[in-house]
């Protein structure tokens, strides 16, 4: 089963075609800044950006990162859809970061920025499998460069307006992820992201905010309600209806009412919704979907939702 995006105001739907999502107003260029960890998916999300008939710049030195400013915005028919991949790669991360933006802010163009990362076990093992080396792995070892790469890249990840954590996601899944944020960008609206997960399957390193949903009995058990999932009838009525479980979606709810103004209030444009339960396909489904449909009642969004486990079925 496909992994499922819903917007505000949108039906239960897949996640859009990729042209379908560039035909809202995105202004005279549509920028994205995608940075991340080495070894995260920078490599094949360009690829896909080029699918997209984006310009991909890949590894501009630093000092040149004010003359592409220069150059998007002064032919912005040529440049209209541009990718900027930029990591450690430019020397000092954070500065470079902050010079590209800086320049194309000072341009008149907002850049919608996407950062990639992945588990320490599966980066190490990615680079075990390519034989590539880390570019900040001369003299010491993969999980020291790792770690090293994190703390230089953090100051980027918390300016992001997307985090995906690409561990455990296909190819097919990366592009969903990327499609259906691209254009997302409103400076004064907090954008919310929803994931339902399983524990069994690790803690997703995008969350900001993670919820536990495994006190609540376990539709696994039910015989006809194994094979089916949080996005049935059934079984989001057998959840429903537990004790505690309109307590809890309440005492969620009120946390975010509280929250979510105090992070717009520190500058954060997104933030990501965890709730989880042991396999990812009854019980943080339901959660999800029903904090959803409260939060876009209520007023937020964009509100995304991603279901991390469906395709393990």
């Amino acid at each position: 089963m496909a992994s499922v995006d819903r917007v505000e105001g949108g039906a239960a739907t897949p996640s859009a075609s990729p042209a379908h999502d560039l035909d809202g107003d995105a202004g005279p260029n549509q920028v994205v800044i995608l940075s991340g960890l080495s070894g995260g998916g920078k490599t094949a999300a360009a690829k896909l950006f080029e699918d997209l008939e984006f310009v991909v710049v890949d590894n501009l030195p630093g000092e040149l990162l004010p003359n592409l400013a220069d150059l998007v915005s002064s032919d912005p028919t040529r440049y209209a859809r541009v990718a900027i991949v930029l990591d450690v790669r430019a020397g000092d991360a954070e500065k470079a970061y902050r010079a590209m933006r800086g320049a194309l802010e000072g341009r008149g163009i907002r850049p919608q920025v996407f950062f990639l990362e992945a588990r320490d076990d599966v980066l190490i093992r990615r680079f075990s499998e390519t034989r590539h080396r880390h570019p900040l792995g001369e003299g010491r070892g993969i999980a020291a460069a790792i770690a090293d790469e994190r703390r230089l890249l953090d100051p980027v990840r918390q300016e992001s307006d997307v985090v995906v954590d690409t561990s455990d996601l296909s190819l097919r899944e990366l592009r969903e992820r990327l499609f259906a944020r691209l254009g997302d960008v409103e400076p004064d609206q907090m954008t919310l992201q929803l994931l339902s997960f399983g524990y069994k399957f690790g803690l997703p390193l995008e969350a900001d905010l993670v919820f536990d949903a495994r006190f609540i009995r376990n539709p696994y058990y039910v015989e006809e309600l194994r094979e089916r999932t949080g996005l049935t009838a059934s079984v989001r009525e057998y959840v429903l209806a537990q004790p505690g479980a309109t307590r809890f979606l309440a005492l969620v709810e009120d946390f975010l009412a509280f929250s979510i103004p105090a992070y717009a209030a520190e500058g954060k444009s997104r933030l990501t919704i965890a709730v989880g339960c042991t396999g990812g396909q009854h019980r943080s489904i339901v959660f999800v979907e029903e904090l959803a449909a409260r939060l876009r009642a209520s007023g937020q969004g964009p509100v995304h939702v991603f279901h991390r486990e469906l395709d393990r079925r």
